[in-house]
């Protein structure tokens, strides 16, 4: 398996298993599959509501003898309604109770958005923090702090721009390591991986297949990424299945990827993604695929009650 490399030398699988919409009573069983598989990089969350489970698919991994901790690679992610100073090492502790670990790999700020303590997802405006409220640098100075007590060995963001990753850069002390963010061949974000990559992050692709399980009326008249033609004709030509090319896609870009999936069978698919070397007509097919779509496009933070706005969050 390729790794990516941090600035201390900690390696990165640059394919793993993504746990968001993997359902509780799935994915434990899905963990545990693709550790038997070959994964050694699992991606989680706090907001997935998944975590127990996950750790439990950890731990019969490890109780199997598969894996030891030192093995394996895990993040998870701070959820937004807890930005502020004094509510990050709680959050990032309830993560390690949940997972069963004493320290994650990397920890993410998961959104550049606050909300109250307690908040799933906001939907009235003091359900919200403002970044006068709860500025970006004081969630920061606390990643940085958990860092430095041990309970996690890398930190960085998801779903950042280059106007609020340049916020961070531009403050004292550790910056970030690592920017997940959505890629697919629909979304590609070419200056921003050039960003991140010219100073010191590594990249993460999510809903590297396009969102193909979203089943929210908005998303119904969206294209359908797996159906496109040129992604089928460079699949038929490696022999490989759709998602394979998609996966491989990212891996060809020097980012890591984390497609999600709890069907054993599709698991071990998609690991094999990693076997499969798309040629430069490949990849300039597929930059010029010419449809242009962003699947989670943040409108669930910035309706009419919300403080932020879509370019608090992407580039123009």
């Amino acid at each position: 398996m390729q790794t990516l490399s941090f600035k201390n030398g900690d390696q990165l699988p640059i394919l793993g298993l993504g746990t968001w919409k993997s359902k509780p009573g799935e994915v434990r069983q899905a963990v545990f599959w693709a550790i038997q598989a070959g994964y050694r990089h699992i991606d989680c969350a706090a907001i997935y509501q998944n975590e127990k489970e996950v750790g439990q698919g950890i731990a019969d991994a490890i109780a199997e003898g598969l894996v030891k901790r030192k093995d394996l690679f895990v993040t998870s992610k701070l959820w937004n309604d807890s930005h502020r100073h004094e509510d990050v090492r709680p959050a990032l502790e309830k993560s390690l109770n949940d997972l069963r670990l004493d320290y994650l790999d990397l920890y993410l700020i998961h959104w550049p958005i606050a909300f109250k303590p307690g908040i799933g997802f906001a939907t009235h405006r003091e359900e919200f923090y403002t970044y006068q409220d709860v500025p970006l640098a004081q969630t920061w100075e606390a990643m940085q702090d958990v860092k430095k007590a041990g309970l996690t060995r890398h930190i960085g963001v998801s779903n950042f721009n280059q106007a609020k990753l340049k916020e961070i850069l531009s403050l004292e002390g550790d910056k970030p390591e690592m920017n997940q963010i959505e890629l697919q061949p629909f979304l590609p974000q070419e200056a921003l991986v050039k960003f991140c990559k010219e100073n010191g992050m590594l990249v993460t692709a999510y809903s590297p297949l396009g969102s193909p399980d979203s089943r929210a009326e908005r998303h119904k008249n969206d294209p359908k990424l797996l159906e496109n033609p040129v992604v089928n004709q460079i699949a038929a030509k490696h022999k490989a299945t759709v998602g394979q090319v998609l996966i491989a896609w990212s891996i060809a870009r020097s980012i890591a990827v984390i497609p999600k999936s709890v069907n054993q069978n599709r698991i071990i698919e998609n690991l094999k993604a990693a076997d499969i070397i798309l040629d430069q007509d490949d990849m300039v097919q597929l930059a010029n695929i010419g449809v242009t779509h962003r699947f989670v496009d943040g409108s669930f933070f910035t309706g009419p009650q919300s403080p932020y706005k879509l370019s608090d969050l992407w580039d123009s």
